[in-house]
């Protein structure tokens, strides 16, 4: 655990979570989560305080006309506020993909067992912003070079990951990283993961639009604040 670097430290990331508990019960935390995606197979949840019922696969549709894209970059928090500041995004859902385990609760993705990265899954219009835009913010604003690593998160759950759909989304990603790294916009290589999306699994209510309800929260201050004002500078011609 670093608690000396303010910025990322464990310890105050999870002093807001223990506060919202202490506000919402232990319920709050147990609560059932919805799967969400699009045209991929997702498995149906049982409330965790119960015993889970055997899994029943379903596929989300999105509106016609909408696309999804499904990316990790450390803190689900943080991206979150990130892309629902991006003009043509519809929605923006904190989760867990990448890993083995279905119905995967905070705790056991946060364990580094489960194989999931924390995620966010972006519907979006693709006549407002494009694929490759949304890709472009994940390696320009969050940091794409540490491996399992963003800041003070450490750990495979935290890692960069881009989560395609289809061989066009996969081109596009590894074009935007080819791009990115010859601009040298960083000083290390991108190590940033391109991999198909198997499954994506809705994260906790209380991760829900956290942000924009914690604003004054310590890691909100010290850590996603100046992501913001990074993702300001650098694309405020795309921004709502």
């Amino acid at each position: 655990m670093n608690t000396q670097n303010i910025t990322g430290a464990p310890w105050l990331r999870m002093l807001p979570l223990a506060l919202v508990a202490g506000v919402a019960g232990l319920a709050t935390l147990g609560a059932a989560k919805d799967p969400v995606d699009a045209e991929v197979p997702v498995a149906a949840k049982a409330p965790l305080a119960a015993p889970r019922a055997q899994n029943t696969l379903v596929s989300a549709k999105i509106p016609q006309g909408l696309a999804v894209a499904t990316l990790g970059g450390g803190c689900f928090w943080s991206m979150e506020a990130l892309y629902k500041r991006v003009k043509g995004v519809r929605s923006a859902t904190p989760g867990y993909a990448g890993g083995k385990l279905a119905n995967p609760s905070y705790e056991q993705v946060g364990s580094g067992s489960t194989g999931h990265a924390e995620s966010l899954n972006i519907v979006y219009d693709p006549k407002v912003v494009s694929y490759g835009e949304l890709v472009d913010i994940l390696l320009t604003v969050l940091d794409p070079t540490t491996l399992n690593q963003q800041g003070g998160d450490v750990g495979t759950n935290y890692r960069s990951v881009i989560f395609t759909r289809s061989h066009d989304e996969k081109q596009i990603a590894e074009k935007e990283i080819q791009k990115i790294n010859a601009k040298h916009i960083w000083k290390a290589p991108i190590v940033t993961q391109v991999v198909p999306i198997k499954a994506f699994y809705r994260a906790e209510d209380y991760h829900q639009n956290y942000y924009d309800t914690h604003q004054e929260a310590p890691y909100c201050q010290a850590v996603i604040e100046p992501k913001l004002d990074k993702l300001r500078a650098k694309f405020g011609d795309k921004l709502k």
